[in-house]
């Protein structure tokens, strides 16, 4: 399992939180304009374990030469893995200010088919040994407003996301055709799609004390076009706990759709995700 923390610059951010965390007589977080579930700055570094399905289908513009996989089903994908994930908030007054979240997934596996499937058009046979890989990043920026100034408050951002996606298979193949009849060798099909899209946030906060706090997050991003479209809904209830005054541990439960599809001049594919599980943050606040 890879941690977060094994990057140079999650390193240095961790080593910053702890020389905060250790240095003497810091202020309790409160401020008397600001609801004790906001903090003025926040800073999330953490690791995100999903497990996830992705299935990918592409081919003409035809159902009878159209193939779907799913990574995890026909090449053996993990359906676990921990991907860096990391999140920022602060505020220019009192209750409203910008949020920014990053997160990434990146698989690959090559097996060696036990059966044949068909993929773009192209069938990998059996005994072939087939690569496939999937990269999904993902990344967000939002205006928010709170509302409210007590232990509870509800939040709406509007913003923006860009969200890439590579998924590929590559490997023999045995392709069939009017002309060439049946010919083997090696063969490769992917799909590559990015786009920014506009992003509706909503959340809510709530303050147990100034040290344990409970937040309930939801997002959805949606992209219409002839060429180009999908959507992607993001829902998140987590837990903080600051054992100190500026620097504590947030753990939350992500629940995430991904559907995207691309219409070309001869061919189409689509690409479905799905992501359940849970992150953990080292937090810092100020």
């Amino acid at each position: 399992m890879r941690s977060i923390a094994s990057t140079p610059v999650s390193r240095c951010c961790l080593c910053a939180a702890l020389a905060v965390a250790s240095g003497p007589a810091l202020a309790d977080n409160t401020n008397p304009d600001i609801s004790p579930a906001l903090d003025r700055f926040s800073l999330w570094l953490g690791a995100y374990e999903p497990d996830s399905s992705t299935t990918v289908s592409a081919g003409l513009n035809d159902p009878a030469v159209k193939g779907r996989i799913n990574l995890q089903r026909d090449l053996g994908f993990p359906s676990h893995r921990t991907e860096p994930r990391v999140r920022l908030d602060f505020l220019l007054g009192e209750s409203q200010g910008f949020s920014f979240d990053y997160y990434r997934l990146d698989q690959s596996r090559t097996r060696t088919l036990d059966e044949a499937i068909g993929f773009h058009g192209d069938t990998f046979g059996a005994s072939a040994s087939v690569t496939g890989r999937v990269n999904f990043d993902f990344g967000s920026a939002a205006y928010k407003w709170w509302f409210g100034h007590q232990d509870d408050v509800f939040g709406v951002g509007v913003g923006a996301a860009y969200y890439r996606v590579h998924a590929g298979i590559s490997g023999q193949a045995t392709v069939y055709g009017p002309f060439i009849g049946q010919a083997s060798g090696y063969a490769s099909a992917y799909t590559t799609q990015n786009a920014w899209a506009p992003e509706l946030q909503l959340g809510w906060r709530h303050a147990f004390s100034n040290q344990l706090r409970m937040y309930l997050n939801a997002s959805g991003v949606k992209k219409n076009g002839s060429h180009l479209g999908g959507h992607i809904y993001d829902a998140a209830l987590g837990l903080e706990w600051f054992p100190w005054s500026h620097v504590g541990v947030g753990a939350e439960y992500d629940y995430t759709r991904i559907n995207i599809h691309q219409q070309h001049h001869t061919y189409n594919d689509d690409i479905a995700m799905r992501m359940d599980g849970p992150s953990v943050f080292l937090r810092v606040r100020f």
